[in-house]
């Protein structure tokens, strides 16, 4: 399988005015789900799709992108190992897999996903 790329996500102070910003700048279809979340269509077969959605208080925003991984948790593990630091995860995503996210050396933020 390889450990594709498989989600980007962009996390706004205004999750709205985000999704006006890159939908109008790029072109982008934004769909908004029950969860507040903005599912990105980019209009190409080409690349990955994202999300855009609002920081949590107290959360400065940021782009990540995610991994696709075998076993979240794993991954997680050998991220900690390797000097990362565990944000969150692994968790459910309602009828799609898990997620995590981890801090690397340097406090970027990256996310790992796992179907099912």
């Amino acid at each position: 399988m390889g450990n594709p790329v498989v989600h980007f996500e962009i996390g706004g102070v205004d999750a709205e005015r985000s999704r006006t910003f890159y939908s109008s700048l790029f072109g982008w279809s934004v769909r908004t789900d029950h969860r507040g979340y903005g599912l990105v269509a980019t209009g190409s077969d080409d690349g990955i799709a994202g999300g855009i959605m609002a920081t949590p208080p107290d959360v400065p925003p940021w782009v990540t992108f995610y991994v696709g991984v075998d076993d979240v948790e794993k991954a997680l593990v050998r991220a900690e190992e390797l000097g990362g630091r565990r944000i969150m995860g692994p968790v459910p995503v309602e009828g799609v897999g898990r997620m995590g996210m981890f801090a690397d050396p340097d406090g970027n933020p990256i996310g790992l996903f796992a179907d099912g």
